[in-house]
């Protein structure tokens, strides 16, 4: 069964895994390689390989970017991952939602396939600043459309499969309403208190498998997975997940700002109040406001 670790982009996600990674692998090699291995214990879906031998159709790589096809096997996808009974943690982007092709409604997952999620969700007057150095974007415009748009797909100029993100509030609302093993962590709570979320973890993941910690381990945890080393430990090629533009091929810092991501510094006043109107009731549900 699988437990999602799903987010809107640049909200935390990565950071989490490598938590989870910490929590479950207990991995503390003096070279830091282990943050190479973060798609060994939480792998990303969907990807080509969830839908392969599901269909006659996915054969050719560019049969992996049709969106409807794509949306059709969810299902089918994950049962062929559930098969084996066995828990899995996996990353996604992809907002929970039911998608009508041919008049019939095709749901991101269900209960049958999902055993639980954990939610992560960050400011989006932030997710806006760290959207545009991860997807090159040229102005924090372009970022605000990115963030606003209730129709944005991923993936797609990747070669990537296909991913439906929505806007920040409807990727957030749609997941909220998970009725089954539900967590939500907050980037601001794990970054101001990250014992107190650490162990807010351990608690949640105590209901499916047999984690031993005490305070040593958390501390360690905690150093092994700031900011700096994260960063630090990308520098020196450790970190297999960058983006990648599509057209002069440049890597961007995955890692890049981190706590000094402050939109206040960077954001255009007029972004930010556009930002605070469109997400409003979200945001005060989150006492973002």
């Amino acid at each position: 069964m699988i437990i999602w670790l799903a987010s809107y982009p640049k909200s935390g996600n990565t950071w989490l895994r490598a938590i989870l990674h910490q929590i479950i692998v207990k991995k503390n090699d003096n070279k830091g390689t282990w943050l190479s291995d973060l798609h060994k214990l939480v792998d990303t879906y969907p990807k080509t390989q969830h839908f392969q031998n599901l269909d006659s159709l996915f054969i050719k790589e560019s049969d992996f970017q049709n969106k409807n096809e794509i949306v059709k096997n969810w299902n089918n996808s994950q049962k062929k991952l559930n098969s084996d009974k066995k828990l899995r943690l996996l990353k996604t982007h992809n907002m929970l939602c039911s998608i009508n092709i041919d008049q019939h409604n095709h749901s991101f997952t269900n209960e049958d396939n999902t055993l639980g999620v954990i939610h992560v969700v960050r400011d989006p007057r932030n997710v806006v600043t760290s959207l545009k150095n991860h997807f090159f974007l040229q102005t924090y415009n372009e970022a605000l459309e990115f963030i606003t748009n209730a129709s944005r797909w991923g993936g797609i100029k990747n070669g990537e499969v296909p991913h439906f993100i929505s806007s920040w509030d409807h990727h957030f609302e749609s997941w909220a309403l998970f009725p089954k093993n539900y967590i939500l962590f907050k980037y601001e709570d794990i970054l101001n208190n990250p014992k107190k979320q650490i162990k807010r973890l351990i608690e949640y993941l105590q209901k499916f498998i047999k984690i031993d910690h005490n305070e040593k381990i958390i501390d360690q945890i905690i150093i092994n997975t700031n900011f700096e080393n994260l960063k630090n430990l990308e520098k020196k090629g450790n970190f297999l997940e960058n983006a990648v533009n599509a057209e002069t091929k440049d890597k961007a810092n995955f890692f890049n700002l981190g706590p000094m991501n402050d939109y206040k510094q960077f954001l255009d006043k007029n972004i930010q109040h556009e930002i605070e109107k469109k997400f409003e009731s979200t945001m005060k549900k989150l006492n973002y406001l």
